[in-house]
């Protein structure tokens, strides 16, 4: 049951912050900016977010219209269960999965989360027992290439293992998509039909986030209890609006100069939020040249947070503790309609519109320019050390460089005043997780803020902020040979082509943009993780 007695709360433990917060409370409350947002006032963001905003604000009350889908959740549950199926793969990318990602870890409950173009990861989940598994198909528009991908490798693999493919297919999409059309076409077992006025980054309440989660086990309904418990928190035109004092206190820090948010968990109980809401505040903010950087750590005491400059604000997701300056505390359900209440807010305290994500496609063409090309000439590395093949942006590395230690300095020295290194790795998040040392180490060597996400699945997240955002940042690209590819049926491409096209791709518009950018390529992956981490000791 869900502990609705426990409320969302904000603790602004840093004095000045406070005193700099307090005003600009007074001001959204005098402006009746919360009661606005929950009565779905498009007009909050100004004139050129308006068209937009309409059809972007039905997420405020999720917690009551999504009631319904419970019982329809509860019982195709109940039906997949008596046939013995209790495995439950999911397909998506953003919103899609991250929400179910963090709501089945927080319970205990298993979901293979598929949001990867990476073979080998795709065919781990392909190798488990295929007689008790249904795949959900998630994607609001309806068209996102990786889930299409994962549909199709997984309706061949049904077929070739005796299973009708549309007996373990389920849909969740907007009314009306491509994706919608086909299932039903197909006859795929459920299709579920999600609110077309939510936002992927604003869906985590939705279908998208409890049909998965639900068919997995967790406890959806408690879920939907703790968001109803903390709306008339979030709504109210009062000084002690806990959203309004979050998003009021993440301007007042950005307006002079912290434009990142630094966020560990500091024993809240909840599992993966920060990778939750790092999609939520990037796609949301990261545009204009302007918004807030999320920066995801994997503890109080981890580089970045212990140490956060002036450039960036440590917030704790639990009760602030160490380097933190405020921190945000409550039930799953509760802090989940905080945050996307005070990142709404927050667009408005930038004159951004939160609801639009208006960079993300430029990646998108490129990789499917380059998978129109497959045969394409990627280029030839600059150098090889050892397991490790350097490509570096065309002016980056200075003449008579010859190692991988002298090609990171070069990379960490491109970086400005107050800039971040971003870690891209495209690469199977399961088998070479190893990975995510890399970003604790190179916080640690280079004293910048620095991201780490899995590719593609962070195109999805930070991707928006990498283009629209404080033009400030560094790429380090990670990734690796392929030793068995996956074919996807019925596409002229194979998984491993796609993710190769989609790490390229990105990292074109990324220097189109002028950033610097290096990418590793790793001929073995794990002794090629193991190589970077021991040299980036040796980065002077």
């Amino acid at each position: 049951m869900a502990d609705v007695s426990a409320e969302v709360a904000v603790s602004i433990v840093d004095e000045r912050l406070a005193e700099e917060t307090a005003p600009l409370v007074e001001q959204l409350v005098a402006e009746r900016v919360g009661s606005r947002l929950a009565g779905r006032d498009h007009t909050l963001w100004g004139p050129e977010a308006e068209a937009e905003a309409r059809i972007r604000l039905a997420w405020t009350d999720l917690h009551e219209t999504s009631r319904p889908l419970l019982a329809e959740i509860d019982a195709l549950r109940a039906e997949l269960r008596a046939e013995g199926l209790d495995r439950i793969v999911l397909a998506g990318m953003g919103g899609s999965s991250l929400a179910p990602e963090v709501i089945t870890s927080t319970a205990g409950v298993p979901l293979v989360v598929l949001d990867t173009t990476d073979p080998g990861q795709v065919a781990d989940a392909l190798a488990g027992d295929l007689d008790r598994t249904v795949l959900v198909v998630s994607s609001k528009s309806g068209t996102t290439v990786e889930t299409d991908s994962h549909r199709r490798i997984f309706e061949k693999a049904f077929g070739d293992n005796g299973i009708a493919p549309a007996s373990r297919i389920v849909v969740v999409t907007d009314p009306g998509s491509p994706l919608d059309e086909a299932a039903t076409a197909a006859g795929y077992r459920r299709v579920f039909r999600a609110d077309p006025n939510v936002g992927g980054r604003y869906s985590a309440l939705s279908a998208f986030g409890l049909v998965p989660s639900g068919l997995a086990g967790a406890d959806v309904a408690a879920l939907l209890d703790e968001a109803a418990a903390a709306a008339p928190l979030l709504s109210v035109d009062s000084a002690e609006n806990p959203a309004l004092r979050l998003a009021c206190a993440i301007g007042a820090a950005h307006a002079r100069g912290a434009e990142k948010v630094v966020l560990a968990d500091t024993g809240s109980g909840i599992k993966g939020f920060g990778d939750w809401a790092e999609q939520l505040i990037a796609e949301s903010t990261g545009k204009n040249g302007t918004g807030v950087l999320p920066v995801v750590v994997e503890g109080p005491d981890a580089p970045g947070f212990a140490d956060a400059g002036s450039d960036a604000t440590a917030v704790a997701i639990g009760k602030p503790e160490g380097a933190a300056r405020l921190g945000t505390d409550g039930p799953l359900g509760g802090l989940m309609l905080l945050w996307e209440y005070a990142t709404a807010v927050t667009g408005r305290l930038l004159a951004i519109n939160p609801f639009d994500q208006p960079d993300v496609e430029a990646a998108k063409k490129a990789a499917r320019a380059l998978l129109d090309a497959p045969t394409a000439e990627t280029g030839r590395p600059v150098l090889v050390d050892g397991p490790v093949e350097v490509h570096a942006a065309e002016g980056l590395l200075p003449a008579g460089t010859q190692t991988l230690a002298q090609a990171l300095r070069a990379l960490l020295d491109g970086a400005p005043a107050h800039g971040y290194l971003s870690v891209q790795a495209y690469l199977d998040r399961i088998e070479d997780a190893s990975a995510i040392v890399l970003r604790p180490e190179l916080a640690r060597r280079s004293g910048l803020q620095t991201t780490f996400g899995w590719g593609p699945r962070f195109l999805h997240s930070t991707g928006q902020y990498h283009k629209g955002g404080h033009q400030n940042a560094v790429f380090l690209q990670l990734t690796g040979a392929v030793e068995h590819d996956l074919e996807v049926p019925g596409r002229p491409y194979t998984l491993g082509t796609l993710q190769h096209a989609q790490a390229l791709g990105d990292g074109q518009v990324l220097i189109g943009h002028g950033r610097p950018l290096l990418r590793l390529h790793l001929t073995d992956r794990l002794a090629g993780i193991a190589h970077v981490a021991r040299v980036i000791q040796e980065v002077e």
